[in-house]
């Protein structure tokens, strides 16, 4: 028979850690208590039929993700709100998330962070803010800007990074970050120059979570026929006959947008804004609303990536190698394979063809400058023209 007494004492264990949770003045500081990191201990200061040939346990590795170790964290949605939960019970102290969208009311039944008090502010800011005021000792540094709009001197200061994204652009941009961000010396990589990307994402009942190390492994160039291809909708059926949610999106995209030009004469819809976003969507749900389709909403992304930083941070374990899928449409179903790195990146194989033309037949003059710049790379390169006879 169960001791009758045995509620009482798991309610008294739950205020007692309760109480020790507390964050005094709610500014993230207080004292630690026995037996705090005990679960990660078990992986750090012991060896395993599952650990690294080369770990050798110690307690180095915790103290170096308690106060070492920085993450950036980029997104504050759906996979970000986990991302900073998992990361900051994993240990990890020192955090900083980029989210450049506010809070929506339609995010709240997903994104656990956020409360009805919370809709129209940045989303960066109350995920920080939450999770400072609930985990002791973490400090979550919000950014509420787009990543475009930050300097490669920020990226640089990162031990890993972790996308939690629903762009391919994005997604691309993150990635030609990084790898303008090696450094080669006669030739050689150097190691200490790489900093591992986690990319992680879901849409409905599908997921995938990957690890990156750019120069070494498959990047998001090297894989992007993974991704689903832009699909093109007749406008006979987006404009009279629509039947599926997208056909609404489109048909508000389209026809409606530089009808009735919501921000302005001359403005173009920027999907990286999110005001432009949701006007979309509020007019997309009318469209579907008068032809009875349901489905609109946001694509959700979701994953769960935490586990690969921690396999990095602490060495402690083989990282992921280093793509893995998921479905949960019809039963449960999960494979790991190892994407292959392409030699030669899509954005040279589309442009080889012009190494064979004259600069005449380029149309380029002497004394031209030459700007050569793409939505999915950070940085802009130019050039001037100096013929010589």
């Amino acid at each position: 028979m169960a001791d009758a007494d045995e509620p009482e004492k798991k309610r008294r264990r739950v205020v007692e850690l309760t109480e020790k949770m507390v964050v005094d003045g709610g500014s993230g500081r207080t004292c630690e208590w026995d037996g705090r990191w005990n679960h990660i201990k078990k992986f750090l200061e012991r060896s395993g039929p599952f650990t690294h040939p080369d770990f050798e346990p110690s307690t180095e590795s915790l103290q170096f993700m308690l106060e070492t170790c920085k993450i950036l964290v980029i997104g504050a949605g759906g996979l970000g709100c986990e991302l900073l939960k998992d990361l900051a019970l994993s240990g990890f102290r020192n955090i900083h998330v980029v989210d450049m969208d506010t809070i929506d009311l339609s995010n709240l039944n997903r994104q656990f962070l956020f409360r009805l008090t919370d809709v129209g502010r940045p989303k960066a800011n109350v995920a920080a803010d939450f999770i400072n005021n609930r985990i002791p000792g973490c400090c979550v540094v919000p950014h509420f800007k787009k990543i475009q709009d930050i300097d490669e001197t920020f990226y640089k200061q990162f031990h890993i990074i972790v996308c939690g994204l629903d762009s391919v652009v994005a997604r691309r941009w993150m990635n030609g970050m990084l790898l303008s961000l090696l450094v080669f010396e006669d030739g050689v990589l150097d190691p200490s120059s790489i900093i591992p990307l986690i990319d992680g994402g879901t849409e409905g009942f599908k997921g995938n979570a990957r690890v990156i190390l750019p120069g070494m492994t498959a990047c998001i160039d090297c894989t992007l026929e993974l991704y689903p291809p832009q699909i093109n909708f007749p406008m006979c059926t987006i404009a009279s006959m629509p039947r599926l949610p997208e056909h609404c999106i489109e048909y508000v995209r389209m026809l409606l947008w530089p009808k009735e030009t919501p921000f302005g004469d001359g403005v173009v819809l920027d999907g990286d804004d999110p005001e432009h976003i949701q006007w979309v969507y509020q007019r997309s749900l009318e469209r579907a609303a008068d032809f009875n389709i349901t489905g609109v909403t946001y694509r959700l992304t979701q994953a769960a990536c935490a586990t690969e930083v921690f396999k990095i941070a602490s060495s402690a374990y083989i990282p992921l190698n280093n793509y893995m899928v998921f479905n949960d449409v019809d039963g449960l179903y999960t494979y790991t394979f190892e994407a292959e790195r392409k030699s030669v990146a899509s954005i040279e194989q589309r442009t080889r063809p012009n190494l064979s033309k004259t600069l005449k037949e380029l149309g380029l003059s002497d004394g031209q400058e030459l700007a050569v710049a793409d939505a999915t790379t950070p940085q802009t390169m130019l050039f001037r023209l100096c013929f010589t006879s």
